[in-house]
């Protein structure tokens, strides 16, 4: 028993190393597992797909520890692993975190222990001949049916393209530029563990396609590619930019999605239930009628309040088809637009988000951003 505890307690000293204090795979903190084949600490998460990999896990807390798994500990840990295994990742590709999906935990997981991927030993695929291609299942624009289509990406042409065949004699389906592409997993949204949601500029609207494949590492390995070539189109674009300021352009999440109800501009008209999307880079409030819309019903410049920009609770007056009680009201120096939300908590989130991007300064693209959306407003109202 005694050395048992004292085993433990050498443990519990080694987790408090600020290398060993996070989980080596995803960084949460105060990891109570660790993988005594590599010698690494991990969370509860990123242990289960450990012990699938037969990587050999143990409880920091429940599970006796034997001396030389202790001493194996001690000369190893996370530090060392990373000078191993992360040796050679590629900048754009992307590291997941605590809260990421599990296909993007798991995978990168596998890519560091199983595949070898970045120890330096094999070169990463990249987009080395300036493409990646395959087949991936594609949900139809105007219904819920998933259809096998060949995805083309390039990173010389900064393109990505498909084809309704896999045959491509008979010309694409849509090329779409690099330049407004963005890759974010959607797993609940699209009701598959590796849905990828495709969003980019159409003319004036911003369109979605959504996508899976069967296999995680392919889908992944899309994502990665992806961003691959976003990486290389901000370097001929901004090639002063560092990777500091590069790297979060990207690709990137939705900072909040959901379902509020959204009344007209005269605030009398019936309420609808409508799906909104809040693309903090962008600032960019998008609304649609589903969550699988192909593109938007509309869409809201987010601007700072120094520029006539504000958002709090309210409780509409003379409001018809509501059946939601918890309002919030952004204004703009346009108009003002109240929207109703099912749950207290829902209100106070959106309110949060909100004001987290109105906080922000603008950037000189934002005043783009702002004058073409409003141009198409003054079309549509037109």
């Amino acid at each position: 028993m005694a050395n048992r505890e004292k085993n433990k307690k050498i443990l519990l000293e080694l987790l408090k190393r600020p290398d060993n204090s996070r989980c080596a795979d995803c960084g949460a903190p105060d990891p109570d597992w660790a993988s005594y084949k590599l010698g690494v600490f991990v969370c509860l998460n990123c242990s289960g797909v450990h012990r699938s990999m037969s990587n050999r896990v143990k409880s920091i807390q429940l599970d006796y520890w034997e001396d030389q798994l202790v001493a194996f500990m001690k000369s190893n840990g996370n530090a060392s692993a990373r000078a191993l295994y992360e040796k050679a990742v590629p900048v754009y590709y992307y590291q997941p975190q605590q809260k990421d999906y599990e296909v993007l935990r798991e995978q990168w997981i596998r890519a560091k222990y199983e595949r070898m991927e970045f120890t330096g030993e094999t070169k990463f695929f990249g987009l080395l001949p300036g493409f990646y291609e395959g087949i991936l299942w594609k949900k139809g624009k105007d219904n819920m049916q998933f259809l096998k289509r060949k995805f083309v990406l390039s990173d010389r042409e900064f393109t990505l393209t498909y084809y309704n065949k896999e045959d491509e004699s008979k010309g694409p389906k849509a090329v779409i530029s690099i330049k407004d592409l963005n890759a974010t997993f959607q797993p609940e949204k699209i009701s598959h563990p590796h849905g990828l949601q495709l969003t980019y500029q159409e003319d004036t609207h911003t369109r979605n396609l959504y996508v899976y494949h069967e296999c995680p590492e392919e889908i992944v390995t899309w994502y990665n590619a992806i961003r691959a070539a976003r990486y290389a189109y901000l370097k001929t674009a901004y090639p002063t930019g560092s990777d500091e300021e590069l790297i979060p352009k990207i690709t990137r999440n939705y900072l909040k999605e959901g379902f509020m109800e959204k009344t007209g501009p005269s605030l009398t008209e019936p309420f609808k239930k409508r799906w909104f999307s809040l693309d903090s880079q962008s600032r960019k409030l998008l609304y649609f009628k589903g969550k699988l819309d192909a593109e938007e019903l509309g869409v809201i410049f987010i601007g700072t309040e120094s520029k006539g920009y504000c958002v709090k609770e309210c409780i509409p007056k003379q409001a018809r088809g509501n059946k939601w009680k918890f309002g919030v009201m952004v204004e703009t120096p346009e108009r003002q637009f109240v929207f109703m939300c099912e749950q207290e908590r829902e209100q106070r989130e959106w309110l949060d988000v909100l004001r987290q991007v109105m906080s922000r300064p603008m950037a000189p693209q934002d005043y783009t951003s702002k004058f073409l959306i409003l141009s198409y407003l003054m079309m549509a109202w037109w």
